[in-house]
């Protein structure tokens, strides 16, 4: 397992490098967690790492254990050269739909650098920016070491938020399916009502004609 491990690091560093060489060695990876939740906010963060740095396990937060991810936001945090998070809670989500607020906490995470970056490599087919060139890359947390490095930063981010609103509504299992459509989370809403974190635009089959 160690061996895989180092040679899936070593392949999406290797990702990364070739990039370096053709655009500039500030590169950045973006990526954001929260998009398809029904609750609180959509989370993204930007990392910028010197070419020279090795973090082993580093991969798509999905496909990381929850404990491992811990570990490896504090590893990332202290071996990058920069990083920066970005926060679009439910009330702008509703106002300007979860794309456009994903592309908000996007901007929100690179303006939060104190480096500039020579390129931008984006999870997903959608994001640009008006300063800076992007690379959009379908599945780039499995291709490149640093934007897998920020789904890191940005999964474990909104997960923490998602385990503090478990304190405030305490009918809600937010620590354990931080707002996603889940049955029991469903459940909790048809028992308990929206809460103020719920994201009013994402409508559901379930609870039309009994909410609305």
């Amino acid at each position: 397992m160690r061996k895989d491990l180092r040679v899936r690091t070593g392949g999406i560093i290797d990702f990364d490098n070739s990039l370096r060489r053709e655009f500039g060695t500030m590169l950045c990876g973006v990526d954001e967690a929260g998009r398809g939740p029904l609750a609180g906010p959509v989370v993204a963060a930007a990392v910028i790492f010197g070419d020279d740095v090795y973090i082993e396990g580093v991969f798509d937060s999905k496909q990381v254990s929850k404990k491992r991810r811990e570990a490896l936001f504090d590893e990332i945090i202290h071996f990058a050269t920069c990083y920066g998070i970005g926060i679009v809670d439910n009330f702008d989500i509703d106002a300007m739909n979860i794309l456009n607020a994903t592309k908000e906490a996007m901007n929100i995470a690179v303006s939060r650098l104190s480096e500039t970056p020579a390129i931008i490599i984006a999870d997903g087919n959608f994001y640009t920016h008006s300063r800076f060139k992007v690379k959009n890359f379908i599945k780039a947390d499995e291709k490149s070491f640093t934007a897998a490095a920020a789904s890191i930063l940005a999964k474990v981010t909104r997960d923490r938020i998602m385990c503090e609103y478990q304190k405030q509504y305490p009918d809600y299992s937010f620590s354990h399916h931080k707002g996603y459509g889940t049955s029991g989370h469903i459940d909790e809403i048809l028992e308990h009502g929206y809460t103020d974190i719920h994201r009013k635009s994402f409508k559901l089959k379930a609870v039309q004609g009994v909410l609305f």
